[in-house]
């Protein structure tokens, strides 16, 4: 059977590491072919990411880079249907919210092929989000919907889709972050910043609502800063939103010396970092996942999430990005019981055997 998998942005490849190891460990061959879109491309950190989480390398890159939403999901579209043609695959397995999952889907239902998304039934319910569009629009067109949570289940079911179509598998970025934390433990990156386990703060911020507005970047920043009072705060910046950061009045104000602003990470760099941090801040859905099954306390700086069951059973705190949301969000984190979270149904590390034990039964 063949399957042809699509990665266009970094949290796409610990989704993906996971299904292509699986399907080379199952009893029934499987003929596994990788497009890496390029929709965000760095060679230095896509190098890390592959390499870290022992993927094989592309067998095509559509090197699409940057652009407008548009003009990105329409160069995905152009470059991947050829491709599409000659490979043949049986089944396209398309991951995650980005544009490249909406453009592969888009193509290969056109194609006539059989399209799997993984991460379905995610929502927000907040139509400002690109992501929020992709999602919908992939979950109406997909054939197969592998699902993380019974709230995602249930998104489906309530817009009409058939009981057949969905497949609640669990997390499968889960089982990226459970194969790789004892790699990512040994290399200790805590020590490496001089700081004390449960000791510091790691903070990510990278949504364009967020990081755009100068004056909301400064508010956002200002709450965390008055927030976090006896933490250092280790911030892996992309260089885009590095920039930004420099002409924050903020950033010269009281507290800026706890902040430690740092190139972003490899995979294992971070998970390290993670693992050993006392809080996280961060607008990254992923993240809210992850920090779920280590237990650390995350406060997420957005109005919404697609991932409720974070806020339901882990240790996620919705703030909003209000200066008082910030504030009461960080406030209630640190003086939550991490223990006290429970780990969602199936985030057990054996997702993507699920998967492809799923696939498999497909054949015929």
């Amino acid at each position: 059977m063949k399957v042809l998998s699509v990665v266009g942005a970094r949290p796409n490849f610990m989704k993906v590491a996971p299904i292509i190891r699986a399907m080379e460990r199952h009893s029934h061959p499987f003929e596994s072919v990788l497009v890496h879109t390029g929709q965000h491309y760095d060679a230095r950190m896509s190098d890390s990411f592959f390499a870290d989480l022992r993927m094989p390398e592309p067998d095509f890159n559509l090197e699409v880079g940057s652009g407008s939403h548009a003009a990105q999901t329409a160069a995905v579209m152009t470059r991947i249907e050829p491709v599409l043609q000659e490979v043949a695959p049986d089944l396209v397995l398309v991951v995650g919210d980005v544009n490249s999952t909406l453009a592969a889907t888009i193509t290969a239902k056109k194609l006539h092929l059989r399209v799997a998304h993984v991460e379905a039934g995610l929502r927000s319910f907040d139509m400002a989000m690109p992501e929020e569009i992709n999602r919908l629009c992939t979950d109406v067109i997909a054939d197969d919907l592998f699902t993380t949570d019974r709230m995602a289940d249930e998104n489906l079911r309530r817009e009409g889709v058939a009981e057949g179509r969905i497949h609640f598998v669990g997390n499968v970025m889960i089982d990226s972050l459970m194969a790789s934390l004892p790699a990512a433990r040994r290399l200790n990156q805590a020590d490496a910043f001089g700081l004390a386990r449960r000791g510091y703060a790691v903070l990510t911020l990278h949504r364009p609502s967020n990081v755009d507005d100068p004056a909301l970047l400064e508010q956002i920043m200002g709450a965390i800063l008055d927030g976090v009072t006896e933490l250092p705060i280790v911030f892996p910046a992309h260089p885009r939103t590095a920039d930004k950061l420099k002409s924050l009045a903020r950033l010269s104000g009281p507290g800026a010396e706890r902040l430690r602003i740092v190139e972003p990470m490899g995979y294992l760099e971070f998970q390290s970092l993670v693992s050993d941090a006392g809080l996280v801040l961060t607008d990254s859905g992923g993240l809210q996942e992850e920090t779920t099954v280590l237990r650390v306390p995350c406060v997420t700086l957005r109005e919404n999430t697609e991932r409720p069951i974070t806020v339901e059973q882990g240790t996620n705190i919705l703030a909003g990005v209000s200066r008082d949301g910030i504030l009461r969000g960080i406030e209630a984190a640190l003086a939550t019981d991490p223990g006290a979270a429970r780990i969602p149904e199936l985030w057990d590390g054996r997702t993507a055997e699920r998967i492809v034990q799923t696939i498999a039964g497909w054949r015929n």
